[in-house]
């Protein structure tokens, strides 16, 4: 039976970590993808037992900062070459060495803008919305001590009864429909 509409996924909380981290674990075991942990706080093993190992951002700032760097050293190379050429003390129109401090200080810059603002769009921010705040247990726990797993109803294997039936198997303290 397809998800009913309107329906983002289920929600199990949990008291401990230690529970949650069981819980996704034996979720990715069983072959559900569409899912995520909540914390209170940064609990690793609940990364790796969903199976999250992708990390983007350092790949952004290196682009950015390549970006920066030619972008800079272009912008000279023209600037002293073709734009405005001076002829001073007999030294060439286009000296490279003089153009590194400037290049370098745009490297750094392209590249801290890009991690930050690459960051941002990986997470998705500014999100002003999200479903799960329609829990009220999520709204009233996630951020002091509970700990969520939510299974979501994009995921293929996603049966309604069924995925309830599997949340309850692990004894978490409330199993809820989240709903958009």
């Amino acid at each position: 039976m397809p998800a009913r509409e309107g329906i983002y996924g289920l929600l199990a909380e949990f008291d401990t970590p230690g529970d949650l981290i069981r819980a996704a674990q034996q979720a990715r075991q069983d072959g559900w993808r569409r899912m995520d942990c909540f914390t209170p706080y940064p609990v690793e093993e609940a990364a790796e037992a969903i199976g999250f190992h992708r990390n983007k951002v350092p790949l952004i700032t290196l682009i950015g900062a390549l970006m920066g760097l030619a972008a800079m050293f272009l912008f000279e190379t023209w600037v002293s070459v073709w734009a405005y050429p001076l002829n001073i003390a007999g030294r060439p129109l286009y000296s490279w060495p003089a153009f590194i401090v400037p290049a370098y200080e745009w490297t750094i810059l392209f590249a801290g803008l890009s991690a930050a603002f690459g960051m941002l769009a990986l997470n998705g921010l500014p999100a002003l919305y999200h479903p799960l705040f329609n829990a009220p247990n999520f709204r009233d726990g996630a951020t002091t001590d509970k700990f969520f797993l939510c299974l979501e109803a994009l995921d293929p294997k996603f049966d309604l009864p069924e995925a309830k039936k599997y949340l309850e198997s692990f004894q978490p303290v409330s199993v809820v429909e989240v709903e958009y």
